[in-house]
């Protein structure tokens, strides 16, 4: 009878564990959006540190890839303590995806995620990005050429579709499905929308209840606060969750969501001791991946999302931006946590 019962626990343990390809996730897992210019390596180690489960990349053009270019190879930079993370690309040459995949897997990360979402016209206008949902039947050869170039498991992370009158997304994750991917993220707008407007994620949901959908399929846009996590997970059903912009400067927002929904416990903010140490680790790993003048330089943009709703702030984070010297940055954070210790924001 107590095998017969641990039997039962277990088979309802493994049906509730999201799972892309064998990578285990979770029951209910929360994933870093790929971001350009902030999921760089410092970025994803303090999310890691707070509860991110899967992250990727910033994403890398392929084209700068087979080209060898420094800061496509740079962004390759990967660690152990990530995993699992994937690495994402994006391009809109067949040859260029299957030639960047192959160099993506001798990085060795646990996953390629291909980028069909990105709006910005730089990306769109070759035809990569979420320009490619112009031409869903190229969207296909090109996914199937990258699912058939390497052994790693493929995702896709995209859109709704291009625009109002085009939203495509079941048939883009029926027919990618159907050739080899092994989860599909998908942000809640349309390209024409860019990021304005309420996303929308009754397309999501009901891509998720497919019944022909078989792979995980995580909801993404506009998910700011534990409680409309929770929400959105009961109203639309998604495997779990991508968490981009809400990120940023506030990396705690992953342990703070899984705490809300598994315990219904609502987790403050870290105290501005405990954050001051977060903004120093960031700066220190910055500096350690990049050197201490890009380091230093790139650490710039996360000062103002780290103290806001700081009194009085901006004497602070205009010293903290023009500084190029690492240790008064670092005495400058000693001199924000004396003004502000105990001050709850």
């Amino acid at each position: 009878m107590w095998y017969l019962c641990v039997k039962i626990v277990n088979q309802l343990t493994l049906k509730k564990m999201v799972k892309i390809a064998n990578i285990e996730l979770g029951e209910f897992p929360l994933l870093l959006a790929p971001m350009e210019d902030v999921s760089d390596p410092p970025f994803r180690y303090v999310c890691k540190k707070y509860g991110a489960d899967l992250m990727y990349t910033e994403f890398i053009s392929s084209e700068g890839l087979i080209r060898n270019a420094h800061k496509s190879l740079q962004k390759l930079d990967i660690y152990d303590y990530e995993q699992p993370i994937g690495i994402q690309i994006f391009g809109g040459e067949e040859d260029a995806m299957v030639q960047s995949a192959q160099i993506v897997e001798q990085a060795k990360p646990n996953l390629i995620d291909i980028n069909y979402g990105c709006p910005v016209n730089k990306v769109v206008c070759k035809m990569a990005g979420a320009g490619i949902l112009q031409d869903i039947p190229k969207m296909v050869r090109l996914t199937q050429q990258v699912v058939n170039a390497t052994d790693l498991p493929v995702t896709v992370k995209t859109r709704l579709g291009w625009d109002e009158n085009t939203k495509n997304i079941m048939e883009v994750a029926e027919r990618l499905q159907d050739i080899g991917i092994k989860a599909l993220s998908i942000h809640g707008r349309t390209r024409k929308q860019m990021y304005k407007g309420e996303a929308d994620w009754t397309l999501i949901a009901a891509v998720k209840n497919n019944p022909r959908i078989q792979i995980p399929i995580f909801g993404n846009g506009d998910i700011d606060s534990p409680q409309k996590a929770l929400e959105y997970k009961n109203r639309y059903g998604v495997d779990g969750i991508m968490i981009g912009r809400a990120a940023i400067g506030s990396p705690w927002i992953f342990n703070q969501v899984k705490a809300f929904i598994f315990n219904g416990e609502i987790i403050a903010d870290p105290p501005i001791e405990e954050k001051i140490e977060i903004v120093k680790t960031h700066l220190q790993k910055s500096i350690e991946w990049k050197g201490e003048t890009l380091g230093v330089l790139e650490m710039r943009p996360h000062y103002s999302n780290y103290l806001k709703g700081l009194p009085n702030i901006k004497p602070f984070r205009n010293r903290l931006v023009t500084t190029n010297n690492k240790d008064e940055i670092f005495s400058i954070l000693d001199e924000v946590l004396n003004e502000y210790a105990g001050i709850e924001i």
